[in-house]
This record gives C-alpha cells, sequence and structure tokens, in this order.
C-alpha cells in the first residue's frame, strides 16, 4: 500500500529557521524605529468591500445577542490598526496571518503572512524611504527605483493611461493580446489593471525593487487623492524580481470620502453580479473621531522570504500550504 505523505510539510527545517530569523529581524527593524507591535482580531464583523478582493466568512452561532453572526476573517488588519492610530496615536505594525478567498500559485495561498505598518507624520514618499531601509536590512539590496504609474505605462506600452480615451486604452488592450473568460466583460480600470499585470509587472524592479506610485485616483480606494493632481491618489505599489511585495497609501482621513468610497465599491459589485458587502461602520466611526495624518503599508513577508533564500514557490516557505493544511 502506498504511504500517505500528505500529512509531512512542505517547508524544509531550514526554511523554517529561515522564517524564524526573518522574523526577528523584522521586529529588529521596528524596535529601533520606536514602532509599537500590536495584536488584533482575525476574526471581524466588517470585511473589504472592493470587488478584487473576497473575503473567508462564517457563522458565529454563540454571540450575546442570541442571533447568529456572519463573520469575516481579516483580508488585512487594516481597519482595526486604523482603529487602533485614532484611539492612541502611536505608529503601530502587525506581524500576523492574513486570508483571502482567491486561488493559490507559486506567490500566493489562501492564507499568507503580512507585515503592516502605519507611521504618524509619513507621507507615502517618507514611507517608501522606510521601506527601502528595511529591504536593505533584510534583502541586503542596494537600493530602489521610483517610477509613476504614468510613466510605467508610457514607458512599456506607449499610451497615457490618465489622459487617453477608453477607446484607446481598449485598442492598445486588443493588441495585447489578454484573454478574458468567456463572456467576461471589462472597464476602463479592468483594462489598465490587467495591461499593468500581464505588461509592465514583469519588466520591472528585476535589478532592483520598483516602487510604482501616484495610481488614478479610481484605483485608491483607502488612499489620499494627490493635492496637484486629483486625477491620481497618493498610492504606490512595490515590485521585485517577478512579486508584487507590498501596497501603501498616504492614508484618507475623511470619513465623508471614504463612505463614499465604500458605497462605490458596493455598487460595482452589484453591476458585477457579486454580493454587497457590509459596510464597518466602527472603522468610520473612528475616521470621524480623528485618525492621524499619517501613512501605512501591507507587505506579503512570504514572498520576502523566498526573494531572501532564493526559493521559487510559496509552498517552500510554508509547512503546510492550503492542500496540507
Amino acid at each position: 500500500m502506498k504511504k500517505n505523505s500528505s500529512w509531512q510539510p512542505t517547508a524544509s527545517l531550514q526554511a523554517l529557521k529561515d522564517r524564524a530569523v526573518l522574523y526577528a529581524q523584522i521586529r529588529q527593524f521596528f524596535i529601533e524605529r520606536d514602532v509599537l507591535e500590536v495584536d488584533t482580531p482575525l476574526l471581524s464583523q466588517g470585511t473589504v468591500t472592493d470587488a478584487y478582493i473576497e473575503a473567508f466568512k462564517t457563522s458565529f452561532d454563540h454571540s450575546c445577542s442570541g442571533l447568529k453572526k456572519t463573520l469575516y476573517l481579516q483580508t488585512s488588519p487594516e481597519f482595526a490598526l486604523k482603529r487602533l492610530l485614532a484611539s492612541y496615536q502611536t505608529s503601530v505594525y502587525q506581524l500576523s496571518k492574513a486570508f483571502r478567498h482567491e486561488g493559490g500559485g507559486r506567490w500566493h495561498n489562501p492564507e499568507f503572512t503580512l507585515l503592516e505598518w502605519y507611521r504618524i507624520g509619513f507621507d507615502h514618499h517618507d514611507l517608501m524611504d522606510e521601506i527601502a531601509d528595511l529591504l536593505k536590512h533584510v534583502l541586503h539590496t542596494a537600493g530602489t527605483e521610483r517610477m509613476t504609474y504614468q510613466q510605467a505605462f508610457q514607458r512599456y506600452l506607449n499610451v497615457d493611461p490618465l489622459t487617453a480615451s477608453t477607446a484607446r486604452i481598449a485598442e492598445v488592450f486588443r493588441q495585447c493580446n489578454i484573454e478574458l473568460i468567456g463572456g467576461e466583460t471589462i472597464d476602463r480600470d479592468g483594462m489598465l489593471q490587467l495591461l499593468f499585470s500581464y505588461e509592465i509587472e514583469p519588466k520591472i524592479g528585476q535589478h532592483l525593487p520598483c516602487f510604482i506610485y501616484a495610481y488614478p485616483a479610481s484605483q485608491s480606494a483607502l488612499a489620499k487623492l494627490n493635492a496637484d493632481d486629483p486625477k491620481v491618489a497618493d498610492r504606490f505599489e512595490l515590485y521585485y524580481k517577478g512579486a508584487e511585495l507590498a501596497n501603501g497609501f498616504h492614508e484618507l482621513q475623511s470619513v465623508t470620502e471614504q463612505r463614499q468610497r465604500f458605497e462605490q465599491d458596493n455598487r460595482q459589485r452589484m453591476a458585477l453580479g457579486l454580493p454587497v458587502k457590509p459596510i464597518d461602520e466602527r472603522f468610520l466611526a473612528s475616521l470621524e473621531s480623528g485618525l492621524p495624518q499619517c501613512a501605512g503599508v501591507a507587505m506579503g513577508i512570504d514572498r520576502i522570504l523566498m526573494l531572501k533564500h532564493n526559493y521559487s514557490h510559496i509552498e517552500q516557505v510554508l509547512a503546510f500550504p492550503v492542500e496540507r493544511a
């Protein structure tokens, strides 16, 4: 009889040791900067409204109210961390699990490790500087590159994503022969996101980590609009050697605007035939009480570990990926 090996870990003992060292390096980095490590719930009564992110959910049958409640596994600790920021006005970070209800692959497992931190008094450029310091600390990188979203499209696709007509964007999209599933329809932002993923992302950050910033305002639900150009928001993403490593924002502080963006997300979900998600009223209440001016970022730590030690697949750095959990 063939032995069942599915009980065994996919990561080597050395990979587990590598992870422990990386966690220690990250914690030391933030200790030296006086950023407080905190712990927030993995289960929440609220979740993200983003049409492109799905959360795992479960039924909680023992609520104090006596009624069943739907709880969601966090896709990121963002809302809870911002509630702490509004309460205590101090910079914080969290190193913990996060969950997204989507398929796995080379760079992704539905349960993954996320490092998220918020720096009071920083804007997104200050935070990119600090991320560059962290990468130097843990990956020994020689520096980073920065390019606006607009510059990336102009350089690699010869089209301006901010001013080109939707017809022109659609023309470039057709020329790139990106296949859609079945009769799927796609809007302007959807085309831009796929063009970036297929035509730009593989070409950037191959030698040095590359920050892409100044994303279209329509793709930046939690970021401030740029003070000089409202067509773009103060958002950035970080790419290195084929992996998206981080997504960061100069954080939106207006509760009115944030509610409007959540409502717009849900309208988009309805248009796409997706279930409407509950708006996290506790998070909005924290904004109303006063979120300090800050910048924040979420970074995929499994991917950092892969790059640090030249692992080729995320299963090599996870004790038990979803198929063996």
